[in-house]
């Protein structure tokens, strides 16, 4: 019996207060309006930024349904939907892409203004939200919502891929390896032959050596206080890691003695202020380029010599890895489908959706890289 058209009873996690951890509930997620799609989800990973809005670092409106890096099928589509049909393979994006704005229409740059990222309201773009549980409506996250067996998206927010692609694997595609790997390949423009430094070896650290790897940089030295991550690291491209707790002196001078003065390109992957700056004081003073990816939980200002710069530094920073989503995530699924890089090194561990608690258990210990719940 078709379902399209008509309010669907599903599970989902909903966060109703911050500090507590997700409840399993039965929700109701209305039909899609114009312009919407409705997905069956599939797999969804766990990222550090869902992490942040259970904390209370991140704010967006209560109560709501997280989860923002995921793959599923088209359910059933809204009027005027022209660019998925039903039962295509799909990938959510928590970075729109209207196509229509000046930053859309930009040549360089990917923050589309119909981003939910800039002032989170948790609804999608009409102010409306399509899910509701006990009779309360729920807010969405970031326009995606994927810990939920069903979600409703805006047609700017999803793109479609290959029929062929394994969803629990490219799921990955829809935050944290496109965040890392396009920061090294598309933002830094990694060289071949470069030196690289990379501050933190989650999952999107892991995913920029993997960037600078493609990229046959030279030398790629990973960062981290957790020296059980460098097996990993090493595994995917890093030819060296070290641990700052090991040395007396900062960190930054001794990537500095390491690489004749710093490195040629470094990448800030933690979301603190003080990796930011030891990342950017690691890279070479007249020709390095420093990118910042991790994002401070907290409102923070940072202070810094502007003489950093001025001797010919660049500082960037980078969301979703610089991609224009919808034009990005197809060809990057057509990359892996080719095996130009892998995934499966990334993906520790596999859980049911329903122990999505579980699952941020694994995250706080630092033993799992990516956990994908499947649905």
């Amino acid at each position: 019996m078709s379902t399209a058209g008509k309010v669907i009873k599903c599970k989902a996690a909903v966060l109703w207060e911050i500090k507590k951890p997700l409840s399993i509930e039965e929700v109701e997620v209305a039909p899609p309006k114009a312009h919407e799609v409705r997905i069956k989800m599939v797999a969804s990973g766990i990222c550090r930024t869902d992490d942040h809005m259970i904390a209370g670092a991140f704010v967006s409106p209560l109560p709501v349904i997280l989860g923002h890096e995921a793959a599923g099928i088209v359910e059933s589509i809204g009027e005027e939907v022209t660019t998925v049909k039903p039962g295509d393979k799909v990938i959510p994006l928590f970075n729109p892409q209207c196509g229509k704005c000046r930053v859309c229409k930009h040549p360089e740059r990917n923050f589309c203004l119909k981003s939910d990222l800039r002032k989170p309201q948790g609804t999608l773009p009409d102010g409306t939200t399509r899910f509701t549980c006990k009779g309360k409506p729920i807010h969405h996250f970031l326009g995606t919502s994927t810990f939920s067996q069903y979600t409703v998206v805006d047609e700017i927010s999803v793109a479609k891929i290959n029929a062929a692609a394994p969803l629990e694997k490219v799921c990955l595609m829809g935050c944290g390896f496109s965040t890392g790997y396009g920061s090294a390949v598309k933002v830094a423009k990694v060289t071949k032959g470069s030196s690289c430094a990379v501050f933190g070896l989650g999952g999107v650290g892991l995913s920029v050596i993997i960037g600078c790897k493609v990229a046959r940089a030279a030398r790629i030295i990973g960062v981290d206080t957790n020296k059980h991550k460098f097996g990993k690291a090493k595994e995917l491209g890093a030819t060296e890691c070290i641990n700052p707790q090991d040395y007396k002196k900062p960190i930054h001078e001794v990537l500095q003695e390491m690489t004749d003065g710093g490195v040629d390109f470094s990448f800030e992957v933690v979301g603190l202020l003080d990796t930011m700056l030891s990342a950017l004081l690691c890279c070479h003073d007249a020709c390095g380029v420093s990118v910042i990816i991790g994002v401070p939980p907290d409102s923070q200002s940072l202070s810094m010599d502007p003489m950093a710069l001025l001797t010919g530094r660049i500082w960037t920073g980078a969301l979703f890895g610089g991609f224009k989503s919808k034009d990005a995530v197809p060809q990057l699924v057509a990359d892996f489908m080719a095996k130009k890089f892998s995934l499966d090194p990334l993906i520790t561990n596999v859980l049911p959706f329903e122990k999505v608690n579980e699952g941020f258990d694994l995250l706080h210990s630092g033993k799992s890289i990516r956990t994908v719940l499947t649905f």
